[in-house]
């Protein structure tokens, strides 16, 4: 078996949805990431899966993902849990164990904030106002926690670049191809940035 150098644990945002690749499946963010840190696809363990929540990612993803830990890990995770059943406290709970488990000495650990993703969608503006404030609330736990598991995040929450349509598929839900490839070269900037490499060498 070969050695896995990036791991990415998450949902359909990590599977790479909106971003279909020739022939069948989706080429996503995770690959282009991959690719601009000259990784061979058999080095990259892609664990995302579509309507994953976080507790998912506690039940059976992170399990996988500290098996054979990767010297870099990616994590995005928690729309699902913002648009279906919320639990702050339990959400809060996952995010910890998620991060609290894959950080240290011999990891980094990159995830994303929450962008507007009220804001693309056909919503009551009522409602809309509603989910942002409960997004608004998920993002506060993330920044907390990544703070304190010395998480690197990239804010997209915050960056007006994400609120342009052309980086969402029609769904509003996941990015579109032009969508993933920014978010990947955003990962990789911010990789490289904090880290001083621009690459990893495959085992």
């Amino acid at each position: 078996m070969p050695t896995i150098r990036l791991t990415v644990l998450g949902d359909s945002f990590v599977e790479g949805r909106g971003d279909p690749a020739p022939g069948d499946g989706f080429r996503g963010w995770v690959s282009r990431f991959a690719g601009g840190l000259h990784l061979p696809r058999k080095t990259v363990l892609n664990l995302g899966v579509h309507g994953a929540t976080t507790q998912a990612v506690v039940d059976g993803q992170l399990r996988r993902a500290l098996v054979n830990k990767a010297p870099l890990t990616g994590v995005v995770v928690g729309v699902n849990d913002l648009i279906g059943d919320y639990d702050r406290l339990r959400f809060r709970r996952n995010l910890h164990t998620i991060f609290s488990s894959l950080t240290g000495a011999d990891t980094t650990v990159l995830t994303a904030s929450y962008p507007d993703i009220p804001g693309n969608l056909p919503l009551p503006e009522r409602f809309r106002a509603q989910m942002r404030e409960r997004f608004a609330e998920a993002n506060a736990a993330l920044y907390d926690i990544t703070r304190a598991t010395g998480t690197l995040c990239l804010d997209i929450g915050r960056l007006p670049e994400w609120r342009n349509p052309a980086l969402w598929s029609e769904d509003g839900l996941h990015p579109s191809p032009i969508g993933h490839q920014r978010f990947a070269d955003s990962m990789a900037e911010l990789f490289s940035r904090t880290t001083g490499m621009t690459g990893l060498n495959a085992a």
